[in-house]
């Protein structure tokens, strides 16, 4: 699991305080402190979502009026913060109904880091890698199972449209996992520099779960990523391929972790030019 990917490092942000978490007010400063996200006046709501092992803590945003297709957001390995808040206010802005997540929950609630952090410290990465490894295959599972039942449980939701599901670093490969484990409801999924554990020599890669979905793919892979592992784009494409499935996989000219702000290598114009691909998948697929 520690190998699966190329993680950015060093990660600032001055907003993250276990204080100002919760505060109502942080959707709004966010939003105005990162160029790249556009002001949204999306509803903004923490809340608890019951799962098979415990309750989760939440973010859930959706446009303030109408029902909206679902989509649920898996964040990177540094979890639940401000910039994955923008994320979904943002998305939530151009038509959807949005969760994001702490995909930690049975180890801490709120926020995973404070200040800023480096995942190359060691210290650093053994605590965010045991709360990674409390999750197990089965437990991501019912995860997904869950999240999407909660968010089909919002009025906001419109149920007559099928869900998106997208995740960056981690969050890739558990986006595949949701895509497996509720089939009936997710049409789109987005992975972006999900490293490379997208695809491994294990019985329960990623990959290997493709055939199971009824998804289009979008995959965005980091060129770091992709030259520690040279093969796994053509190998993807070959899985999607042999499924039947749409997919698109392309390298980016960018590091991992390069599609969210305060990232050490956040890439401003390739992280758009994947949120506008994600704009397009999510318009076709979620009808």
């Amino acid at each position: 699991m520690c190998d699966e990917f190329i993680h950015p490092g060093l990660v600032t942000d001055t907003r993250l305080s276990r204080r100002s978490f919760g505060a109502a007010a942080l959707g709004a400063t966010a939003l105005a402190a990162t160029p790249a996200f556009a002001q949204s006046n999306a509803v903004e709501k923490d809340v608890t979502v019951t799962t098979p092992d415990g309750t989760c803590d939440a973010v859930l945003f959706h446009p303030a009026e109408g029902t909206h297709a679902a989509v649920l957001v898996w964040p990177d390995i540094m979890g639940l913060r401000p910039a994955f808040r923008d994320l979904g206010k943002r998305l939530a802005s151009q038509g959807y109904t949005v969760l994001v997540p702490n995909p930690f929950y049975r180890s801490i609630k709120g926020l995973a880091i404070t200040g800023t952090a480096n995942f190359s410290d060691p210290d650093t990465r053994t605590r965010l890698m045991g709360y990674r490894n409390a999750m197990s295959d089965e437990g991501v599972d019912k995860d997904a199972i869950a999240y999407l039942g909660f968010l089909d449980a919002q009025p906001q939701t419109n149920k007559s449209k099928k869900a998106g599901v997208q995740g960056y670093c981690m969050g890739g490969s558990l986006s595949f996992r949701t895509a497996a484990a509720v089939p009936n409801r997710i049409a789109a999924v987005g992975s972006f520099h999900g490293g490379n554990g997208l695809v491994t020599k294990d019985a329960n890669s990623p990959h290997l779960l493709i055939a199971k979905t009824n998804a289009a793919f979008l995959v965005c892979h980091a060129q770091n990523d992709d030259k520690t592992q040279p093969t796994m784009k053509d190998e993807l494409k070959a899985a999607f391929a042999a499924a039947k499935k749409t997919a698109t996989v392309e390298v980016y000219a960018a590091d991992h972790g390069w599609c969210v702000p305060g990232s050490a290598v956040y890439n401003q114009a390739e992280a758009e030019r994947a949120w506008t691909n994600l704009g397009n998948l999510y318009k076709a697929q979620l009808a």
